[in-house]
């Protein structure tokens, strides 16, 4: 696997360092590199962001452009979905048309390791349909080209809008994968049994992504409906992809900003460090202090405030000034 991945990703066209700027008198248009751009936070200046309960007139920190919008950070800085998806949705798709896996997860894999990638957002929701349409076409059971697999990231465009997971309830995940159904069956309103498959499809993805959710975590929702599609493939229309029987090991627990599940989750792993120090008894009252951080400050297994939290705690029982 890091073979393939080190070719496809050398394949990749370099991405534009800047994008093109209008400044007006009353807002300042940013421009800013994408190895500059945080993939966690607010991509301008990396604060947390704001989920707004009502949709307000924002302003794109990229291009300028005035839409309603529910997701800013405290520096009002807001980024609209087509600047937030630039450059990292190309690079999915060029994932797509040149890989010759045949494995979905395999695929999926790679993309979300691309260094554009924020940890969180609707590119997911091309991943999730960009892997599925390239792993059908790679096995060939059925003809899919690479205008298939723009077609369903146009619909997927539709519909996949940022934070909207929890303001409907409708992940971005779910239409996509939904539009790789509704291509591949040829659906469209007053079809039959293959709008049924395909809303089908679709229902069993959300079900699936629901079951994740507390917080919400795009990369276990690529992951979770990538089995479900298969299965349903292999089910409803005889195409069996080659799954790997591979464990998903989760590198992505530090980066989450409304932190991660941990032990919730099916794709949290902890590492072979941790467990070495579970297995080690201590001989000592400060190893076993050191013991304890080292278990629970490990990705995942709280947040930041709570991190701090627990060592204010640990220090004033042990006599320490605060």
């Amino acid at each position: 696997m890091d073979e393939v991945k080190k070719a496809i990703v050398g394949s990749r066209r370099e991405e534009s360092a800047n994008v093109d700027k209008h400044q007006s008198a009353d807002q300042k248009i940013v421009t800013t590199s994408q190895s500059d751009q945080n993939t966690e936070n607010c991509m301008v200046c990396s604060s947390p962001l704001e989920y707004l309960e009502q949709a307000g007139n924002l302003t794109c920190a990229y291009c300028g452009k005035v839409e309603l919008g529910h997701i800013k950070c405290p520096n009002n800085h807001y980024i609209c979905d087509a600047c937030h998806n630039k450059g990292s949705v190309e690079a999915i798709e060029g994932i797509a048309f040149s890989t010759t896996l045949k494995d979905p997860v395999e695929i999926s894999e790679i993309m979300m390791a691309h260094p554009s990638l924020p940890m969180l957002g609707c590119q997911h929701a091309y991943i999730a349909a960009g892997a599925l349409m390239a792993a059908l076409k790679n096995k060939g059971t059925k003809k899919i080209t690479n205008e298939d697999i723009k077609e369903v990231f146009k619909r997927t465009e539709r519909q996949a809008i940022g934070g909207y997971c929890g303001l409907t309830g409708i992940c971005g995940i779910t239409p996509a994968i939904g539009a790789v159904f509704s291509v591949l069956l040829g659906s469209k309103c007053g079809k039959d049994i293959e709008q049924r498959l395909t809303m089908d499809a679709a229902t069993r993805t959300s079900e699936a992504i629901k079951d994740l959710t507390g917080p919400s975590c795009c990369k276990a929702y690529v992951r979770a409906s990538l089995a479900v599609a298969t299965d349903l493939l292999k089910e409803k229309l005889g195409i069996a992809l080659p799954i790997k029987e591979w464990e998903i090991s989760c590198t992505y627990a530090d980066k989450h900003p409304h932190s991660c599940r941990g032990s919730k989750c099916p794709y949290f792993k902890v590492t072979r460090e941790v467990v070495k120090v579970a297995e080690h008894k201590p001989s000592n009252p400060m190893e076993v202090y050191d013991q304890f951080f080292a278990l629970t400050y490990q990705a995942g297994a709280m947040d930041v405030k709570t991190k701090h939290l627990v060592a204010l705690a640990a220090s004033l029982a042990a006599g320490c000034q605060p």
